[in-house]
């Protein structure tokens, strides 16, 4: 009788069991098909970012006249997402994917760099990104996010699906400005699809949404990817091109195979960062400036998760999810990170929910999206394939999912229902998580306690509520010092 040969499958099912304890993958009902599903499906809907934040922060001319260069931000934004996301998902097990934030990153380029340089402005923001890790770590962080009440964390989660679905269909064109002050935004061009490129983001919306109505495994993926196939065959017969050379070509990226696939990255700008913003400006105006990157940080990255662990089923009924200080200071790390690398601050992407869809638990699909995303800097290229307009159909249903939070809420209370009407209105119509934050806290201080509910009020609540006062206000107030 022969010796059967030793295999190496009991130390390979030994491994997985121990990725799977570690990530709590079958604890939370997933799997690693669906995490590593869900992964890919983050970065694909996330990728824009290595390509917008860039264009955006390229822009920005600072006050001696010197700007950032494309391809070392495209390198620093790649590397410093995949290595967030990677942290993130070891450190919090949450699958959260990370990236340069948007909003952080125009406030730099139009607002900041006028008064002060781009080593300076990184500054500030690492500044922001430790206030923000401190207050994390003395557990301030957790104990704001514990005193808002769950009606306000269920209105964030919806307001954020509005605010993805709206990114969604103004980046595919198929919302559009109007120039005029009434009404602001319309439908495609003149009220009607006009465009190639807006036509494949409404049938990729309704494939994939059949996909997922129907239950099918790995539907946003294969809406994503059978959405890009058409991209490009239809950019292979009719040449569109970019929107900016052609009014009805694509927008953020053109669906063309590139010429040159693999290129090494440039990551000079890491470490040029300068806190000299204090002498050039004043300690004041630097404050306010560091005040308002705190502010932004702190209540978008709060409201974007608390929005995603509801979509992941991972929040309790208080809405608190697992290792949420954990989480905190990663986020904080996160700002640190951005600056210290010149690609602006780093923090929770909001396009996670995509992956979330798709079935990702656990923070193994951010050791997925964060590889694909250190990948990126080598095949800058190769990411820009999928167009803005194929990726917008997947934030649409996605924003779609997570409005069903919105039956957990009773409405009957007029206090209750207007609060947070405002947090689920706000955020889309000025594109900010942080401001229907702020309109919703201060709006549920005002109503609860002039409606004789004010002991039901947490002080911190009182006290957030006022610091949004004088967010809202920082123009006056810093024209009132400057």
């Amino acid at each position: 009788m022969t010796t059967p040969t030793p295999t190496k499958a009991p130390p390979a099912r030994g491994m997985r069991a121990t990725v799977d304890r570690f990530f709590e993958i079958s604890a939370r009902g997933s799997s690693f098909g669906a995490e590593v599903r869900g992964g890919l499906v983050t970065f694909v809907t996330m990728a824009y970012i290595v390509i917008l934040n860039p264009i955006i922060l390229s822009s920005g001319v600072d006050v001696d006249g010197d700007q950032l260069g494309f391809g070392q931000l495209a390198a620093v934004t790649g590397l410093t997402a995949g290595v967030m996301t990677i942290l993130f998902g070891l450190v919090a097990r949450l699958p959260f994917g990370f990236a340069a934030g948007l909003g952080i990153n125009s406030f730099l380029a139009v607002s900041v760099v006028g008064e002060v340089t781009w080593p300076e402005a990184m500054g500030l923001v690492v500044i922001n990104g430790l206030i923000i890790v401190l207050l994390a770590a003395t557990g301030l962080r957790r104990m704001i996010f514990n005193a808002v009440p769950i009606q306000l964390k269920l209105a964030i989660t919806v307001g954020i699906g509005l605010f993805i679905a709206f990114i969604g269909f103004v980046n595919a064109g198929f919302v559009t400005s109007t120039g005029f002050g009434s009404p602001p935004v319309g439908l495609g061009a003149d009220g009607s699809i006009a465009t190639v490129p807006t036509l494949v983001f409404v049938v990729t919306l309704l494939v994939t949404g059949i996909l997922v109505a129907r239950k099918v495994k790995g539907g946003l993926l294969i809406g994503l990817l059978s959405g890009t196939v058409l991209a490009i065959v239809i950019e292979a017969i009719w040449n569109l091109g970019a929107s900016t050379e052609n009014p009805n070509g694509w927008g953020l990226s053109v669906p063309d195979l590139p010429a040159q696939w693999v290129s090494l990255p440039d990551l000079s700008l890491v470490g040029q960062v300068s806190f000299g913003s204090f002498e050039r400006i004043g300690v004041l105006a630097a404050l306010m400036l560091v005040f308002t990157l705190v502010f932004t940080n702190f209540f978008d990255a709060m409201g974007t998760m608390t929005g995603l662990s509801k979509e992941a089923g991972l929040a309790d009924q208080k809405g608190d999810f697992p290792r949420l200080r954990s989480a905190l200071i990663v986020e904080g790390v996160g700002a640190v990170a951005g600056g210290a690398a010149s690609a602006s601050s780093n923090t929770v992407f909001i396009e996670s929910g995509a992956g979330i869809g798709e079935g990702a638990r656990t923070g193994l699909a951010n050791l997925v999206t964060g590889v694909l995303f250190l990948a990126a800097m080598f095949v800058t290229p190769l990411v820009s394939i999928v167009p803005s307009e194929v990726a917008s159909a997947a934030l649409v249903v996605v924003g779609a999912l997570m409005m069903s939070q919105i039956t957990a809420i009773d409405f009957r209370d007029f206090s209750v229902l207007l609060p947070v009407f405002l947090t689920v209105t706000v955020m889309p119509l000025t594109y900010s998580i942080a401001n229907g934050i702020g309109a919703g806290f201060i709006g549920w201080v005002i109503l609860r306690a002039l409606s004789g509910k004010a002991r039901e009020i947490s002080p911190l609540l009182w006290i957030v509520a006022a610091g949004f006062l004088v967010f809202f206000a920082r123009g006056p107030i810093e024209a009132l010092f400057g």
